[in-house]
């Protein structure tokens, strides 16, 4: 009977995804047809319909469509010229610079914006055509902007770790946010040292370097945007207010930069704005609740302790565990967008990891990371898709030049896993965690 269900339950799902059914739908009638085995049909739905509106009642969620709209507002809000030029100052002199640019503005716009996909059309719209112009291969800048837009998931505010939070039972999203910061680093520079040694034997330029008067005037210019995390953060740091009232604040805030400062985003186009971002937010609320029934599900059948068991079995070795763990989530990265596998396979490997003394925060890091590389590979990969459009170059052509960039990553993903203190040195520091 226990891998009757395992086998109804992810089956039924696989077998629904590969016929095209939506993410939430599949979720939600493999949820069902499990819950079928052992109740009839109109309590079984009632169980379904209960769990996924329990799902939803939590106030940390109204994190999500605020931070949501508060992105959407900075994407349109001229934000992200001013940070590619502060990336400019910042890593110009460096061998292959445009592609350090590209870099390090889709870590400062990723992490403002909490978009890996906004970050990859906002600044690869930008940067594809100065490289173009530069001399730059056009498939390797459409491969450094494809694998360095995730890095916003990890540098806070990150919708994707709110989520983790929710469904691992209320991991502290302040210890979260600050355990981002040094993997995301870590993440973005590990991209830079591929890109500057590629760049290096093909000899692409320098740019011109500023005068101290463009310096100052470029940092000048990029401060309000930047004041953005140091409100959120100092806030959320100094108790001032919760992960969801800084949401709130940063709307307000982001509303004051685009539409009475740089007066880039005009009051007709907010309706317009406040819709894309109630469409979004349905579609990650309606995955949420769907998962919710799925976790619960999973939990009245035991799956989480048949796979905890199982894995046991192989090895009790930490060590192991985490790699098996890194490999079945790289895996399920390639077929499955974030927000889904966090929400599915939270609840089956974060009871292992905590049986094994893993801290939860370092737990939620790892696997955003490890599931941040599948956005960036086919055959789903939305930061691939986008990053390719932005570029104006087929999938297939950009496949050959992403490899050493996903070694770079799968090898900052080992040290991000294996050396704890990476993800726990700030949270401990700050919060004494």
């Amino acid at each position: 009977m226990e891998w009757q269900v395992i086998l109804t339950l992810f089956g039924s799902f696989a077998i629904l995804l590969t016929l095209g059914v939506p993410v939430s739908f599949a979720i939600g009638l493999s949820s069902l047809a499990t819950i079928l085995l052992s109740l009839p049909l109109e309590p079984a739905i009632a169980v379904v319909a209960q769990r996924m509106a329990a799902g939803l009642d939590n106030f940390a969620l109204l994190a999500i469509p605020f931070f949501i709209l508060a992105g959407n507002i900075m994407n349109q809000g001229g934000i992200a010229i001013r940070l590619i030029n502060l990336a400019k100052v910042l890593g110009g002199r460096l061998p292959g610079s445009l592609a350090h640019v590209n870099i390090m503005a889709n870590m400062l716009f990723g992490s403002i914006s909490g978009s890996a996909v906004a970050s990859a059309a906002a600044v690869g719209g930008t940067m594809a055509p100065l490289q173009k112009k530069d001399g730059y291969d056009e498939y390797f800048s459409a491969a450094v902007n494809i694998t360095s837009c995730p890095t916003g998931l990890l540098i806070p505010p990150s919708n994707t770790l709110i989520v983790f939070s929710l469904v691992s039972g209320g991991t502290s999203i302040a210890a979260l946010f600050l355990a981002g910061y040094i993997p995301g680093m870590i993440m973005g520079l590990s991209l830079m040292c591929v890109a500057g040694f590629i760049a290096k034997r093909r000899g692409y330029p320098l740019a011109t370097k500023p005068t101290l008067a463009e310096v100052f005037d470029t940092i000048i210019k990029a401060i309000p945007s930047l004041m953005l995390l140091v409100i959120i953060m100092g806030g959320i740091i100094g108790g001032i207010f919760t992960a969801t009232e800084a949401s709130a604040i940063a709307v307000v805030y982001t509303f004051i930069l685009a539409v009475l400062i740089y007066k880039e985003v005009k009051i007709r186009d907010l309706p317009k704005i406040v819709l894309e971002s109630a469409v979004t937010t349905s579609i990650v609320l309606l995955l949420v609740g769907a998962s919710m029934g799925m976790s619960w599900a999973m939990a009245n059948a035991g799956v989480p302790y048949m796979i905890a068991d199982a894995m046991l079995a192989i090895s009790d070795n930490p060590i192991i565990i985490l790699l098996i763990i890194n490999v079945i989530l790289l895996i399920v990265g390639i077929f499955m967008d974030m927000t889904p596998a966090v929400l599915i396979f939270t609840p089956i490997f974060l009871p292992i990891t905590l049986d094994l003394g893993i801290d939860p925060v370092h737990f939620g890091i790892m696997m955003t990371f490890n599931l941040a590389i599948g956005i960036c590979t086919p055959p789903v990969g939305s930061a691939l898709f986008i990053g390719c459009s932005v570029a104006k170059v087929p999938i297939d052509k950009v496949i050959k030049p992403l490899l050493p960039f996903y070694a770079a990553l799968v090898i900052a993903l080992l040290a991000v896993t294996f050396f704890p203190q990476l993800s726990l040195f700030l949270p401990g520091l700050v919060l004494g965690y």
